[in-house]
């Protein structure tokens, strides 16, 4: 599918986030998927990513939910970027994330290009973390998290406690991991797992074997092509089904 491209601005409290759009070429209305960056900001992958999801059809938008202390920034994936990248991780806090994520779903309700009844969302890392938070908090119909640190983890972004909100979630979830995550140790994607099944969510959460963390990015060197292949056709059905009936 032809799409194009462009930089916009989402309004917020605190003035403007940037925001890196991919749509298809046609007006539309379609539906709309928010791509949660990782610590390294909307830099290429994140927005090869989104091209990948408006060539399926749908409006793709990823915020820069570090605007507020690092607006604009965009790493490559070595050590430095790493340690770079992790300080403004440090100083998000589960409020303005969601005011964040709030403030990325009015604005896409507010295009003309999009179906407002069919918004879904995806992240990588933190932004995996974003993605379920969303699935609690808001009303997307359908949310992909892959690798998403610190759900399980109640003290992360200021006390978000965000396997606690699990109840809250009204659409479909997509958790996606890899076995040998040096930063999502296994007992936590099984407290994630007890938690969707608890409370009858429904859901699918798979767990690659011999995998580790950023399986899905084929700049890392920890991508796996066969494992990033499958997660990509369980995103493609996800969304299919939930988003574009």
């Amino acid at each position: 599918m032809e799409i194009q491209t462009e930089r916009s601005e989402i309004p917020v409290e605190s003035g403007g986030m940037g925001a890196y759009v991919a749509r298809p070429a046609d007006a539309g209305p379609h539906p709309a998927v928010l791509v949660w960056m990782e610590i390294f900001g909307v830099n290429a992958h994140i927005r090869d990513v989104a091209e990948r999801v408006a060539r399926e059809g749908y409006v793709a938008v990823a915020p820069d939910f570090f605007h507020r202390t690092h607006p604009g920034l965009e790493l490559g994936y070595g050590e430095s970027d790493m340690e770079q990248g992790f300080v403004p991780y440090g100083q998000l806090h589960v409020d303005t994330m969601l005011a964040d994520a709030r403030a990325a779903i009015a604005w896409l309700r507010a295009r003309g290009d999009v179906r407002g009844e069919r918004i879904g969302t995806m992240g990588f890392c933190v932004g995996g973390h974003m993605a379920y938070l969303c699935a609690c908090e808001t009303d997307v119909a359908a949310a992909a998290s892959f690798y998403g640190g610190g759900i399980a983890v109640p003290e992360a972004f200021g006390n978000a406690d965000t396997l606690g909100r699990t109840e809250k979630i009204r659409g479909r979830i997509l958790c996606l991991f890899g076995e040998e995550d040096e930063y999502i140790p296994l007992d936590q994607v099984e407290a994630i797992r007890a938690g969707l099944e608890r409370h009858e969510i429904p859901h699918e959460t798979k767990v690659y074997p011999g995998v580790g963390h950023g399986f899905f990015c084929d700049v890392r060197e920890s991508y796996d092509a066969a494992a990033a292949d499958d997660a990509w056709t369980r995103v493609k059905t996800l969304f299919a089904e939930e988003l574009k009936p």
